[in-house]
């Protein structure tokens, strides 16, 4: 077997994972391109080990750690993403950095309005 072959498909899905990483702003296409790259990198094991004719067959073993750990990154990943997006109505990766605006609009709410203080039973402004 060639290890062109195999290791030039790795090398075009880790740019196209790469591309999509810098390009898209969706929370999702980010998750799913840190994949592509992952699955580049599987390839490159599953190829180098078919290659070097290894008789413990590492790369299928690193392969098959690599897999459950990006099964383990995506389903949290996915998790944060559906949280963020229920609170704050967006998935834009852009709008999401500052992620202590939403704690900076709770005191906003008050508005200066008097508030009791339960443990002294005095009126608090």
């Amino acid at each position: 077997m060639h290890l062109a072959y195999p290791a030039v498909l790795a090398a075009l899905l880790f740019s196209i994972g790469v591309y999509g990483l810098l390009a898209r702003r969706n929370a999702i296409l980010v998750l799913m391109s840190v994949e592509l790259m992952l699955n580049a990198v599987n390839l490159n094991l599953i190829a180098f080990d078919a290659w070097l004719r290894d008789a413990l067959h590492a790369g299928q073993a690193l392969t098959l750690f690599a897999i459950t750990v990006a099964a383990a990154e995506i389903g949290l990943g996915l998790a944060i993403v559906l949280l963020v997006f229920r609170t704050r109505g967006t998935a834009d990766v852009d709008r999401l950095r500052a992620l202590g605006d939403r704690a900076a609009e709770v005191p906003a709410q008050f508005d200066g309005a008097a508030t009791e203080d339960v443990s002294k039973g005095q009126a608090v402004k």
